[in-house]
């Protein structure tokens, strides 16, 4: 049962908490995380703060559930048919999308999960959702698969070293991220760490 009255409104169970959702994902875009709090939130989904913390001890917890809920999972890594490009392709639309309540809200969340241990993993799945690094793996697969890149040199930490640059602009630089930035990740670093150098010539 619905109401404008401003009293809580009789929902339960999956409406209920779709409602606080949406509700949170609203608070986030018009107040933006530093000023995110469970009574707002609860006031927007015509609920009361108890029903919140029931279900989300804090409002990092919401917000994360609240963005994991609204942000779609990244497609698949396109082909273009040459390593450079295929970086490009995949890396620009995943920066395009820090842009706005994600970034912000997403350099909220670091600092909180640097104090508090317990949302570091949460932060993590949100990020893998958002910015998966086997996205990362296919492409650099696939750059294997044609003789471009170094196998040998194909470790879990060279692996996550695009991601992992493309997130410290996120979250040291802020949004949004310029697309020399980008450019510069792949061209400057990746590359070089990555792919096969010719062999000098006798002289």
């Amino acid at each position: 049962m619905s109401t404008t009255s401003g009293k809580p409104t009789r929902r339960r169970g999956e409406a209920l908490e779709l409602a606080i959702l949406r509700a949170a994902c609203e608070e986030l875009v018009d107040v933006g995380y530093a000023k995110l709090t469970i009574e707002g939130v609860a006031k927007r989904a015509q609920t009361s703060t108890p029903v919140l913390y029931r279900r989300w001890p804090s409002r990092a917890e919401l917000a994360l559930d609240a963005l994991s809920r609204r942000e779609p999972a990244a497609a698949q890594p396109p082909e273009v048919g040459n390593l450079r490009d295929d970086l490009l392709a995949f890396l620009r639309p995943l920066a395009r999308r820090f842009d706005g309540v994600l970034g912000e809200t997403m350099r909220g969340l670091f600092a909180e999960a640097a104090r508090d241990p317990g949302l570091d993993k949460l932060v993590q799945d949100l990020i893998a959702r958002v910015a998966p690094e086997s996205g990362i793996s296919t492409i650099l697969d696939r750059a294997a698969s044609r003789g471009e890149v170094d196998s040998s040199r194909l470790t879990p930490r060279t692996v996550a070293l695009p991601l992992d640059l493309l997130r410290h602009e996120v979250i040291v630089r802020g949004t949004p991220v310029p697309d020399r930035a980008v450019t510069e990740i792949v061209d400057e670093i990746v590359l070089p760490l990555l792919t096969l150098r010719p062999e000098p010539t006798a002289g």
